[in-house]
């Protein structure tokens, strides 16, 4: 049985419909911004050992290695704008319960790690649900720039919420702090209730037979199909999966090492997750009116060795020099934006819209695969040995690993060869 995607045409005006989203996913992507960093600040100061944050991040990762393949399918059969409404709302409301607790005197540490799980969870619908709808509002030629946009965006987070975090948890309770996430969360579906998102339009392969419709099964096997046969997705996949389990206990630890390397306190931290943000808002500027190189792939490539470097600045910082540190997470956040603006373009551009939703989420797990084994050794590893390891063993295989794609020919080539079938017999 075969499928097919009829063509939908891409409005005139498509800068109201999408960016009326983009805003509202905005304020919310603040609001859950300033809430992590209160919270992960809490369990540091709290716990204050390096396996309880790389539990918080375990608990961040594991729903959406696990339902990413489902959600991503689920994605692809229901309406895309309705799923995002549904995350949001599902995320306010445990986001308002733990503020009771808090608000209580109740609040412990594992009601925060199941808030992280939720979030996750209702995580694996929304990502590759904005994604895949992202594809059908904007013309493909503005979707570098858009990435771009959204890396821009990504980094303003990260250069207002860390601060603005930083400085609320010193002045209110933290259930007032909570409460922030959730107004965010209303505005986003408010947003969302008012602007339609357009699906993308099956035919049946046999029209006398409408009944004949493909189960969730049959849909989730035509895009592992889709991927394993695409050799190119393939190699970037295993790619990410290394880059992932060297590179996120790092990035989860960086409180400990403000705390323990630096002597710092949240205002140290807040300036480093300020220079990583600066950094990416300048990243997204110039990706997003220079559009990378003809050649998408070289822009992403640069980017993996940009992030390489800047661990690894980050790692060989000495204790008395904490501006070194500062420079690294520059250097990270500008090859972050290279990287990733770069191929999620690439995969909105040559995957089928019908598919998008199961395959981004699809690349998204795979990609994930190998993170919670990486944390689970990463916490007590770095509990005996010390934490600026992982800075220096992350940085040096990304870098290593940047090298070596640019000798890898179906990856710097994923743009011009083949790509698989969409259908299989099922």
């Amino acid at each position: 049985m075969t499928s097919e995607t009829l063509p939908l045409p891409i409005e005139s005006r498509w800068q109201v419909r999408f960016f009326t989203i983009w805003i509202g996913q905005a304020f919310s992507m603040f609001g859950s911004s300033l809430v992590q960093f209160a919270l992960v600040w809490w369990i540091t100061q709290t716990v204050g050992t390096a396996t309880a944050l790389t539990i918080a991040t375990l608990v961040g990762f594991v729903p959406q290695v696990i339902l990413g393949p489902v959600a991503g399918a689920l994605v692809d059969r229901w309406n895309r704008r309705l799923v995002m409404m549904v995350s949001d709302s599902i995320i306010a409301l445990c986001v308002l319960a733990l503020a009771f607790l808090f608000s209580n005197g109740v609040a412990q540490i594992w009601h925060i790690y199941v808030l992280m799980f939720i979030r996750s969870a209702c995580g694996a619908f929304q990502w590759p649900a904005m994604q895949a709808s992202t594809s059908l509002m904007v013309p493909k030629e503005q979707l570098t720039r858009v990435g771009g946009m959204n890396q821009t965006l990504q980094g303003l987070m990260g250069v207002l919420a860390p601060p603005a975090g930083a400085l609320l948890i010193g002045v209110i309770p933290m259930q007032s702090v909570l409460l922030i996430d959730v107004v965010t969360a209303a505005i986003a579906v408010g947003c969302l209730f008012f602007v339609s998102i357009p699906q993308p339009e099956k035919k049946a392969a046999d029209p006398a037979d409408m009944r004949n419709k493909p189960s969730l099964l049959q849909d989730m096997r035509e895009g592992l199909h889709f991927v394993a046969n695409w050799r190119a997705m393939f190699i970037i996949i295993l790619i990410s999966m290394l880059l992932n389990f060297v590179l996120t206990p790092a990035g989860s630890l960086m409180p400990l090492l403000v705390k323990q390397h630096f002597s710092g306190g949240a205002t140290q931290l807040a300036t480093l997750e300020a220079a990583l943000g600066i950094a990416i808002i300048a990243g997204g500027i110039l990706l997003s009116t220079w559009g990378g190189f003809k050649r998408r792939m070289l822009t992403s490539v640069i980017g993996v060795i940009g992030i390489g470097i800047g661990f690894l600045v980050v790692g060989l910082a000495p204790a008395h020099l904490f501006s070194m540190a500062v420079v690294g997470m520059g250097v990270l956040g500008l090859g972050q934006v290279l990287a990733n603006g770069a191929v999620i373009a690439i995969f909105q551009t040559l995957i089928p819209h019908h598919m998008q939703g199961r395959v981004m989420s699809l690349v998204g797990s795979a990609a994930m695969l190998m993170t919670p084994l990486s944390l689970a050794i990463a916490g007590p590893v770095s509990d005996y040995i010390g934490l600026r390891v992982w800075y220096w063993i992350g940085g040096s295989v990304c870098v290593l690993v940047g090298i070596a794609m640019f000798f890898m020919r179906p990856v710097m080539n994923i743009e011009t060869d083949a790509r698989p079938e969409v259908s299989i017999d099922k």
